[in-house]
């Protein structure tokens, strides 16, 4: 690889202009001590930058990216409506035409609103299960992100039956009183929320499989009591699918593990790499949405024109179910190589993967939910993460953000990717054996 001395340049002037160089703080190197590089283009499984390195790419974009970047037929959907006008702030049949894929895939999500992003859309959903239900309060899961409004920007007090804290600087303490914290796969850290504030509760929102503290995997059984739990006390269940939506198959997490949700929001994949968000659910539930009913929310750029055509070449696509196969044949590849090599070499290592979506966590124990993710060794991770991006494999700034596999990574690349990987695996091996 070239030296970063062009990205070096660029990323110092950033640095006048945005907070800390970067327009979201996950684009940021600080955890890996490293300068990141900057980029500016993209084709297939790569993703090239300003030096003219080439990097084999599992970031994709954090997720939207599941047929690669610069897909044929997306990029043939966007021109088309290019022509025709970027935004008329009106009713358009794009936004009708994606509807209908997006509720041939979630049944659950008879009606919907289309929004901007994934956090407007949890944003969004909160709110209205709170005007549904007429109950302040909601559960949260330690760990799990669900975008930067206010409600869920909260952790855990000293237990999960406390009140929240906010998490960050700017959120009003009586707003994220509101927020309860709970333990993600742990029943009884929710049934006791659910006894301490008993008939407040509005809702629970959850990722049915949490990738933003690393991929957990969750028990089925876990999931099944959510959906009991808040039937039993008259609350909503809101899956945040905007990560897993369109991600494990065509139907999200919720067909993957067959339960419906009462509130489902979406994102990302959605928009086919453009800025997208969705929220919807049952009829009598939506039916509460202005101008229909009293809970407000409203976008100038919503349902995008050129946006939906994204969406609709992107779902239209992924239709196909021998897409999914081709997906979890790659993940099981990778996954396959990279256990194989961390146990010849006996470096600690624990792989979540579901489908496409995995994390690779230096831990010497299974990583089943938050507390056992924050016991992996993140400098060792940072060391593996910067020896890799010299060898061209980009991977996420940071241990706990999720891996992505997209159809453009062919088994080929794949195995490519398994060699270089190797090489670093052998060279650490190296430098801990000496260290010990």
């Amino acid at each position: 690889m070239r030296e970063l001395k062009k990205s070096e340049r660029i990323f110092v002037q950033s640095t006048e202009s945005f907070p800390g160089g970067v327009n979201s703080p996950v684009r940021s190197f600080n955890a890996v001590k490293s300068m990141p590089p900057v980029i500016y283009k993209a084709k297939g499984p790569y993703v090239y930058d300003v030096d003219g390195n080439k990097y084999i790419d599992y970031v994709c974009s954090f997720g939207p990216m599941i047929l690669g970047h610069l897909d044929k037929s997306v990029v043939k959907s966007i021109n088309k409506i290019l022509l025709k006008g970027m935004s008329f702030g009106a009713i358009t049949p794009y936004e009708l035409e994606l509807a209908k894929l997006v509720r041939e895939a979630f049944p659950s999500m008879e009606r919907m609103r289309f929004v901007n992003s994934g956090t407007e859309a949890t944003m969004s959903a909160i709110r209205l299960a709170r005007g549904y239900t007429g109950k302040d309060y909601i559960i949260k899961f330690e760990g799990c992100y669900h975008g930067h409004s206010d409600s869920l920007l909260v952790k855990a007090g000293s237990g999960s039956m406390t009140f929240s804290i906010p998490s960050s600087h700017g959120v009003p303490f009586d707003l994220a009183r509101y927020t309860l914290t709970a333990q993600f796969n742990d029943i009884s850290s929710v049934e006791r929320l659910f006894h301490q504030f008993k008939n407040k509760i509005a809702c629970i929102i959850v990722e049915p499989i949490p990738a933003n503290m690393g991929v957990i995997k969750p028990d089925i059984n876990f999931l099944v009591f959510l959906r009991q739990i808040t039937k039993e006390n008259k609350s909503l269940l809101i899956f945040d699918e905007v990560i897993t939506g369109f991600r494990l198959c065509f139907g999200g997490a919720q067909k993957f593990y067959k339960i419906e949700p009462d509130i489902t929001t979406l994102g990302k994949i959605l928009g086919g790499g453009l800025p997208i968000g969705c929220y919807g659910g049952k009829k009598y539930i939506m039916e509460k949405i202005a101008p229909e009913g009293p809970v407000y929310q409203a976008g100038t750029l919503s349902g995008n024109p050129i946006v939906m055509a994204s969406g609709i070449a992107t779902l239209t696509k992924l239709k196909d179910k021998k897409i999914y196969k081709i997906l979890e044949s790659r993940g099981r590849l990778l996954e396959k190589n990279i256990i194989k090599t961390c146990k010849r070499y006996r470096i600690p290592v624990s792989f979540n993967r579901v489908g496409s979506l995995f994390t690779l966590f230096f831990n010497d124990r299974p990583v089943i939910d938050y507390k056992t993710a924050l016991k992996s060794d993140t400098n060792l991770y940072a060391e593996f993460f910067r020896m890799l991006l010299k060898k061209g494999v980009y991977l996420a700034p940071s241990q706990f953000e999720a891996g992505f596999i997209s159809l453009a990574h062919t088994d080929s690349i794949i195995n490519k990717t398994c060699k270089i990987f190797n090489e670093v695996i052998l060279i650490l091996n190296s430098k801990l054996q000496v260290a010990n």
